[in-house]
């Protein structure tokens, strides 16, 4: 009787709980022919309770990182739970743009037939250097031509869709072109510009330690290409950046 229930006994399934959920998640995104670099979202390759457990993986690694450092965590009272606390800045806060959906935007028809230059900014960026995870701190302006047919968006919503794109470990020019195809994949517009100037700490922190060195980087679509008139008008209409 014995030997008949151990022969029951799934072995797979034990085998399949012990498998680490980001195995799991990568396996989905392989069985989709998905990539999952630093800068992409993978959202909806998530199950339900998958981040919570992802959490605790997380926490598992960093605290064997904290151990390989030589650091005391059992004793020393103020990184008892850094393991804990890093985990849970980076899954659900730096890097929550990977993990989450495209927020929710409310699009509204342009009933007036708004033609005229519109530019949002500066809009704060918050995100990470994929090379050293360290900040990216800066500010992006948004200059939008519509017309007719493109879907009006609230000014607030261009802020949540920067942190949706700039919460994951970017390089700034790879997140400006991100956030030119989101928006006008949403908006639809005659035109888009995108400018960010940021200071990247990978060079303030750590290396050169330059620090006043600031990345300025620029993204022009449709009539924003053609028309040099219109370009200057978007650059000239934004404030003074910091020096």
């Amino acid at each position: 009787m014995t030997k008949e229930l151990e022969r029951a006994s799934p072995a797979p399934v034990e085998q399949e709980e012990g498998v680490p959920v980001s195995v799991k998640i990568r396996e989905r995104l392989r069985a989709q022919g998905r990539r999952f670099n630093a800068n992409d979202n993978i959202a909806d390759c998530l199950e339900p309770g998958d981040l919570d457990r992802l959490l605790d993986e997380v926490e598992a690694k960093m605290q064997g990182v904290l151990d390989s450092m030589v650091i005391d965590t059992a004793g020393d009272h103020n990184t008892r739970s850094t393991a804990r606390r890093v985990a849970k800045m980076y899954l659900t806060e730096v890097f929550k743009g990977r993990y989450v959906p495209v927020p929710a935007i409310t699009e509204f028809p342009n009933a007036e037939h708004l033609n005229e230059l519109m530019i949002v900014g500066p809009i704060t960026v918050r995100s990470a250097c994929s090379h050293h995870l360290c900040p990216v701190i800066g500010k992006v302006w948004i200059g939008v031509l519509p017309n007719q047919n493109t879907n009006v968006i609230g000014l607030s919503k261009y802020a949540r869709l920067v942190d949706w794109v700039m919460g994951r470990p970017q390089i700034q020019e790879e997140a400006v072109v991100q956030l030119a195809d989101l928006i006008m994949e949403r908006t639809q517009p005659d035109g888009l510009a995108i400018v960010m100037e940021a200071s990247h700490f990978c060079m303030s922190w750590r290396g050169v330690k330059e620090m006043d060195s600031k990345m300025l980087n620029s993204v022009m679509r449709g009539v924003f290409l053609k028309d040099a008139n219109l370009r200057r008008e978007f650059l000239s209409l934004i404030p003074r950046r910091s020096s």
